[in-house]
């Protein structure tokens, strides 16, 4: 048997799945098993349940479709029944990952719960993990001991907590003021900038820059993505011009992926952020545990934990936490 002859077997779906690519049209689908996935532990904890309006994570769902299709892969389940409906599909569960350089990240997997426990799940893992020898990783919620397993069998292991705050800070004064000579610049003002000035190739090569040193990879199709999520961006900029890191806010409330060359930095980036752009409702920020810099002056500001942690998982290190703040569980 050949490799890939192994790695198709050692992939099998259970009897009467069937694996596929998935489609921009079978994205709403796959939202659904999302939500059911959730709510299904959910009401076992008795937190409450995510509503039926799935815009943000629909959202997600395209853009990870559409920069990564070949690994973005749908479990389906001929549909019970008699006369044209006799061989309908019904999707049960789906996976998604990205490729960032060397980093390989999963994204999403979710079984709906009557699929749980059938191997549909590293069934679909295996079916999009790579080949070649690159950093595995991904984000997986710490109330789920079995998901966590399946990854660390796979040498994802948890490694270090993700921790989402919530609200509004009352006091900014733990998060201190941007050093002097440290100047903040809104990604739309710097590309386009006076003749002679930062235009959009330099930021976009300063931001690369950054990622490719803090995160160990570079994502400009995710910077783009959330400039239509509308996420603003700001570069900060030392007394000599150079980039000192960058961070977004929106007015929904999302502030990040964040990125700074010295952790002093950090909480300061942080609180121009929460003020530079005052969100409708309560702000929103995902915490590496290892950026202490971070987490404990927002907890000091008022912000607070919300939820189980989240647990990052990989097979080698790959990015310094201390200095970059992801986007999401969902894309680093």
């Amino acid at each position: 048997m050949t490799a890939g002859a192994a790695r198709a077997a050692a992939a099998a779906p259970p009897e009467g799945v069937r694996l596929r690519p998935a489609t921009e049209a079978d994205l709403a689908g796959c939202g659904e098993i999302w939500r059911d996935s959730l709510n299904d532990y959910m009401r076992r904890l008795n937190l409450p349940e995510i509503p039926p309006e799935l815009g943000s994570i629909g959202r997600l769902h395209r853009h990870l479709q559409a920069t990564d299709p070949e690994r973005f892969w749908l479990a389906t389940r001929a549909g019970p029944g008699d006369g044209a409906d006799a061989d309908a599909e019904r999707p049960v569960a789906f996976a998604s990952a990205v490729r960032r350089d060397r980093l390989w990240f999963l994204s999403m997997l979710f079984v709906r719960p009557g699929e749980q426990g059938t191997g549909l799940g590293t069934a679909l893992l295996r079916r999009i993990l790579p080949e070649d020898d690159a950093v595995l990783a991904t984000a997986t919620d710490s109330a789920q001991p079995i998901s966590n397993a399946l990854y660390a069998r796979h040498a994802m292991v948890p490694r270090m907590p993700l921790l989402g705050l919530v609200g509004r800070p009352t006091r900014l004064a733990p998060l201190g003021e941007l050093p002097s000579g440290v100047t903040p610049l809104p990604f739309a003002s710097v590309a386009a900038g006076p003749p002679g000035g930062v235009g959009h190739r330099e930021l976009t090569a300063a931001v690369d820059g950054l990622d490719r040193e803090l995160a160990g990879f570079t994502h400009p199709q995710d910077h783009r993505f959330l400039r239509t999520e509308g996420r603003t961006g700001f570069l900060y900029r030392g007394p000599d011009g150079a980039p000192l890191g960058y961070g977004y806010a929106s007015e929904v409330g999302r502030v990040g992926p964040v990125a700074v060359r010295d952790e002093a930095l950090l909480a300061p980036v942080i609180g121009h952020l929460l003020g530079a752009v005052v969100p409708r409702d309560a702000s929103a920020i995902w915490v590496p545990g290892h950026a202490d810099r971070a987490a404990v002056p927002l907890l000091a500001s008022g912000m607070r934990l919300d939820g189980f942690p989240v647990l990052v998982c990989w097979n080698r290190p790959f990015a310094d936490f201390r200095r970059y703040l992801p986007i999401s569980p969902g894309l680093l």
